[in-house]
């Protein structure tokens, strides 16, 4: 079975060694992607709708936006690694605040999923490595 390694520099940059997915065979599997913007090094700053004083706390906080980035950046990195968005078969969300966030998830996942339906699980998590709300772990055939 044949087996390939994706990164691209149009997504944001993994934040450990890992790439942004692999092809086996027909299925493509994602790393964990967050709505980190692409180009940018700095984790605090390049998320969308998010500013953090100098303790960490937040100043600004906009999960939408977060939803939206993450979800084109899902699209960014299976356009790159030959598949689309109708090809996604299985989408796992983590979410730090469950009872904040899920209902806003849940009505843009929607807005994005409405021809597609693919499985999915929704899991509230402690939290990320960065300070993101929301990360996607998918996978898509080719």
């Amino acid at each position: 079975m044949s087996e390939q390694r994706i990164s691209t520099n149009k997504a944001p940059k993994p934040v450990g060694l890992y790439p942004h997915a692999r092809k086996v065979g027909n299925l493509l599997f994602l790393s964990g992607v967050g709505p980190r913007v692409a180009g940018s090094d700095d984790t605090d700053s390049a998320v969308p709708g998010l500013k953090l004083d100098k303790n960490g706390n937040f100043i600004e906080f906009d999960f939408e936006a977060q939803c939206r980035s993450v979800f084109d950046n899902v699209r960014i990195i299976l356009e790159e690694s030959g598949s689309s968005w109708d090809q996604l078969v299985d989408v796992t969300v983590f979410l730090v605040n469950m009872k904040r966030d899920f209902h806003t998830y849940n009505r843009i996942y929607a807005e994005y999923f409405k021809d597609n339906l693919p499985c999915r699980t929704t899991c509230e998590i402690n939290a990320l490595p960065t300070p993101i709300a929301i990360e996607l772990k998918c996978i898509a055939t080719i």
